[in-house]
């Protein structure tokens, strides 16, 4: 079980699209944006390691069309959240982004993420510690990567608040937007060079 814990923390805590972007509306949205936004994830993310469990994700990954229709999906949500993070609060460009992702764009980032299927793939289909009851497994293992999912969030928006509460000139707190924004459009450009 401490095993499986570990594994939970590492896959977690490694920038993706979901904690990247949580720092990111921490960091040019505020704490009430972020957990909004938190809440969503979590749900979706919920979602994800359901559907694995179940088998769904398996059934419908399968297919190469709805795969590629959902990396495309992945992508392409990827790049809006990051022109949201990289205008939230900057006088360049030619929109400000008004409103911070909430809720419901967390829903949808963590049904189309690929890592949130990789990683409920890897943990709920490995790392066996009960093998007298696969439902007191599975159970068990919802519970540990509750318990550890939702901190590690927070930590990340945390994060991304500490940068904002700096107080850095508005030059120096737009090139951070930027940079997380362009952490995410990274996400994005290796999950397309992985798919040739």
């Amino acid at each position: 079980m401490i095993t499986f814990a570990l594994a939970v923390f590492f896959l977690i805590i490694t920038p993706g699209p979901g904690v990247l972007s949580v720092a990111g509306v921490g960091s040019a949205f505020g704490f009430a944006a972020g957990a909004r936004y938190i809440g969503g994830l979590f749900v979706g993310t919920n979602l994800v390691a359901l559907a694995v469990v179940s088998g769904m994700a398996a059934v419908i990954l399968a297919n190469e069309n709805i795969r590629a229709v959902l990396m495309v999906a992945s992508m392409g949500y990827l790049v809006y959240l990051a022109y949201k993070i990289a205008f939230a609060g900057s006088r360049i460009g030619f929109s400000e982004a008004k409103t911070a992702p909430g809720f419901w764009s967390g829903i949808i980032l963590q049904t189309v993420n690929p890592k949130a299927y990789a990683v409920n793939t890897a943990l709920l289909t490995g790392f066996a510690f009960w093998p007298e009851s696969l439902f007191i497994e599975t159970v068990l293992k919802f519970l540990i990567m509750n318990m550890i999912w939702l901190p590690i969030h927070f930590i990340w928006l945390y994060a991304g608040m500490a940068l904002h509460r700096l107080d850095l000139d508005p030059r120096v707190q737009r090139r951070i937007n930027f940079a997380m924004a362009g952490s995410l459009l990274a996400v994005v450009a290796l999950a397309f060079l992985a798919t040739d």
